[in-house]
């Protein structure tokens, strides 16, 4: 059990005037008490409350070690909701995780129509967008094998290469260094189809002398992700990708350069939007500019024009601009960046210049 993680979560209820609330998102449960359940349809929820009497709602198929908490065991026959309904007071709000289904809460609130539900969500992300000293060893470490990697998928393109045999390579490599998979299907992208953001790989496309080759990347790091991409060239650059290159890293770094404790996330992306803007190539940005990131690749939390939170220390999230021209080629640099107590610390170290390969 990480009891000062719950205690975090308390203090947040408290904020918020809850003295009752509902997590079944299994990547919060974990972040809370160390224990993963893959519920699949079935109930799985963490009743945390105000007094400490926290109740654990487990289907006996579950396995996990005896925990502190007050353990309520159930059968596919049972009432579960209803002992849910047993062990909260309806006559106080009850926060809900907003990944709760609905079959699990319709039916609550009808059992219990004088209890008033509220979305508790925030209680828990909020905590998981600070990261502590722990999770900040990982997702560090998580990087610098997502720096190892990439370089060597750099080094391993070569003539005749697929989009979908480099994303192998990657995906392969990453077994190599000890992860435990991926935080997101690999994305490699050669020329126009670099003009697709999510674009996925595909075993038909043949790099070309001159075109682009966009690698978005990361791995799963004992239970951490990673995210990073960089754009290459093959062979060859003309002189307009070279321009739109140098453009959206000066927006990569124009942003990442104000990043400090206070700072708005929607001023954040203002500086990248800022640089793309003006040089008339805004029509091909038209997404926000990051998400933050932790056990799973995008967390609650982001850096766009609408998010007027601030930075705090211990956040971690992605800075990636792009330019995207549709039926020619698309260029994205993304960091992950950790907001320190004074200001930031990037955890890629990769170089951000655009690089020919093969010459």
């Amino acid at each position: 059990m990480n009891n000062n993680r719950i205690e975090r979560v308390l203090a947040k209820m408290e904020e918020k005037n809850l003295t009752q609330m509902i997590v079944c998102d299994p990547m919060s449960i974990r972040y809370l008490t160390g224990i993963w359940v893959q519920p699949f349809e079935r109930l799985y929820a963490l009743l945390l409350k105000a007094d400490g009497k926290h109740t654990f709602f487990l289907n006996h198929l579950f396995y996990i070690p005896k925990t502190p908490f007050i353990e309520v065991w159930y059968s596919d026959m049972d009432d579960y909701v209803g002992m849910i309904a047993d062990a909260v007071d309806p006559e106080k709000p009850l926060g809900i995780d907003k990944e709760w289904p609905a079959k699990f809460l319709i039916s609550l609130q009808e059992r219990l129509p004088q209890m008033k539900t509220v979305l508790g969500s925030d209680c828990v992300d909020d905590c998981r967008a600070v990261k502590d000293a722990e999770e900040i060893e990982l997702m560090t470490e998580a990087s610098r094998i997502n720096d190892v990697v990439i370089e060597r998928a750099a080094a391993y393109v070569h003539d005749g290469i697929t989009e979908k045999e480099l994303a192998d390579f990657i995906d392969a490599e990453y077994k190599k260094m000890g992860c435990s998979g991926n935080s997101f299907d690999t994305i490699v992208s050669f020329g126009p189809n670099a003009a697709d953001q999510h674009h996925e790989p595909d075993s038909n496309a043949v790099l070309q002398d001159g075109q682009c080759v966009l690698i978005d990347m990361g791995c799963v790091w004992k239970n951490y992700c990673s995210d990073m991409t960089r754009t290459y060239y093959w062979k060859s650059v003309d002189d307009e990708q070279k321009k739109i290159h140098d453009l959206v890293r000066e927006a990569n770094e124009a942003a990442e350069a104000i990043i400090k404790p206070g700072v708005r996330f929607c001023d954040i992306d203002a500086e990248a939007r800022k640089v793309i803007n003006g040089a008339g190539y805004g029509e091909y940005w038209k997404i926000r500019l990051g998400h933050f990131i932790g056990q799973v690749d995008h967390e609650k939390g982001d850096v766009s024009p609408t998010n007027t939170a601030v930075a705090e220390p211990g956040m971690i999230f992605s800075i990636e601009p792009g330019i995207y021209i549709p039926d020619k080629y698309g260029v994205r640099i993304e960091d992950l960046v950790l907001v320190t107590e004074d200001g930031y610390q990037l955890l890629n170290h990769v170089d951000k210049k655009w690089k020919v390969l093969g010459e």
